[in-house]
């Protein structure tokens, strides 16, 4: 038999808004600028630039005293178009994202031109005596080279290439012998195909001395030795002394490894860093500023309003004219969400970098990274009274500029623990000691985890020697085998 049963149940669902809200939190500056360049363009009823609106303010403002309810839901034929401009009625103020301080100041990243890397291996090589089929070959390994100088595609996928997209039908002899002349271009170890034929091309070019030599032969035949710094069997089966070692080794470090990168080229990619929040010290008191140059003035379109205006003085409305004023309300609507969200973006920058700075205002004031306190995420979300994944959005992938460098807002979160002394300490603090540790360090006779770990309980830091190597690893500091040094 069926019963029937009456449930109440609470659930949570995020609004359109409260989504975009959150992606616009997560971006940084440049990511913020493109999105805001791709709303403008889907959007035409967003418009960048200022506009005086004083007198429209004070009108908002003396119609911000009538309140209606408004639909959720809005059908063609019942749209009715004085309530919707009465309902709609948002001080202008809301209406508007202005991005820019009186004091901020245009500036503009000079660009530069030159050769690209490629281009000055194609100059090289069209000066070569080649036959056509050749230099075509060489043309195309040239084009596969990638910007640290390697060629990292097997011979046959290239031979294969060649004769589906060039037409040119080759071997690998032939492909083989063209590599050779494109190898023998400058920066030195260009064309190589990995770590040892690069270094052994440098090589190759090095005046023919006794160190040099030797430094060949360990790179042709030990270089898996080498590379693991097994020093004593490159002694023992070369016959040498731990000087000539040395002295070679010292000829192999002096090569480059990424010879593409030697070039005087403007190729390679430069990332360039736009810190989103700027702190400052004046007379002893903390400053800080959102970096909002990038992010245009925007303003809801006074052409859009008007076309509603219009649609509810004309004595004919008709099934287009009703569409249009969907569409017009609708473009209105995604407008002004926009807008609130990149105002709410800027809010929740603000307060929650303010929190952090304010947690950390003994370093922000000194420098010293021995005054950074443990911080998580929690501690920030508990002082701005919001959720933890909010405060992760607002430090992903965002950059504060200091009076001491530019750095990574999730740097300054740290673990703590307790030193012998009962105190709490960053884990940032116990790294720098592990830091400066490894590079004062006797590189004959490196410190193992062990030593490591003894050597940080002797200054009042009891960690476990795993805990030395997570903390190693994070640093990029190999074991000690790897940082011997004869």
């Amino acid at each position: 038999m069926l019963k029937q049963q009456l449930n109440q149940k609470l659930l949570q669902k995020l609004s359109p808004q409260q989504i975009q809200l959150m992606k616009l939190i997560q971006l940084p500056t440049q990511a913020l600028e493109q999105k805001i360049k791709e709303e403008l363009e889907s959007n035409p009823a967003l418009e960048e630039g200022s506009e005086e609106t004083e007198a429209q303010e004070d009108d908002w403002e003396q119609q911000e005293s009538t309140e209606t309810e408004d639909s959720e839901t809005i059908e063609a034929e019942d749209i009715d178009v004085d309530e919707y401009l009465s309902d709609d009625e948002t001080p202008d103020y809301r209406l508007k994202a202005n991005n820019h301080a009186k004091d901020d100041e245009e500036t503009k990243v000079p660009i530069t031109g030159g050769t690209t890397f490629t281009e000055l291996l194609m100059e090289q090589i069209r000066t070569s005596r080649l036959s056509k089929e050749d230099r075509q070959i060489a043309e195309f390994i040239i084009g596969n080279i990638d910007d640290d100088g390697y060629i990292r595609r097997d011979l046959p996928a290239v031979v294969d290439d060649l004769a589906f997209t060039q037409n040119i039908m080759t071997t690998e002899e032939q492909l083989e012998k063209v590599l050779h002349r494109v190898q023998q271009l400058d920066p030195p170890g260009v064309g190589a195909r990995n770590l040892r034929e690069c270094l052994l091309l440098q090589l190759e070019r090095h005046s023919d001395t006794e160190t040099n030599r030797l430094a060949y032969r360990i790179i042709e035949r030990y270089f898996d030795d080498f590379t693991k710094k097994h020093y004593q069997k490159l002694m023992d089966r070369l016959d040498i002394d731990r000087d000539q070692l040395r002295d070679a080794i010292e000829e192999i470090t002096h090569l480059n490894p990424k010879p593409g990168n030697s070039s005087n080229s403007t190729s390679r990619s430069i990332q360039e860093i736009i810190p989103d929040f700027t702190i400052t010290v004046e007379d002893g008191e903390l400053n800080l500023n959102l970096n909002s140059r990038n992010a245009p003035t925007l303003n809801v379109s006074r052409e859009y309003q008007e076309m509603l205006e219009a649609y509810k003085k004309s004595q004919k409305k008709d099934a287009s004219q009703k569409e249009a004023v969907m569409f017009v309300k609708q473009k209105l609507d995604g407008a002004k969400w926009f807008i609130e969200a990149i105002n709410q973006r800027q809010q929740t920058l603000e307060l929650t970098m303010s929190a952090i700075m304010n947690y950390q205002k003994d370093y922000f004031l000194t420098g010293d990274e021995r005054k950074l306190r443990p911080m998580i995420l929690k501690d920030i979300a508990d002082e701005i009274q919001m959720d933890i994944s909010t405060v992760s959005r607002v430090a992903s992938n965002k950059y504060v500029a200091t009076p001491y460098g530019t750095f990574l807002i999730k740097e300054f979160f740290s673990e703590s623990m307790t030193n012998e002394a009962g105190e709490e300490v960053s884990t940032r603090e116990i790294k720098n000691i592990l830091a400066e540790a490894v590079e004062k360090e006797d590189k004959r006779k490196p410190h193992t985890d062990d030593k490591l770990a003894q050597f940080l309980k002797d200054q009042g830091y009891p960690i476990a020697r795993r805990t030395v190597a997570k903390y190693r690893e994070q640093l990029d500091i190999p074991v000690a085998r790897l940082r011997k040094e004869l």
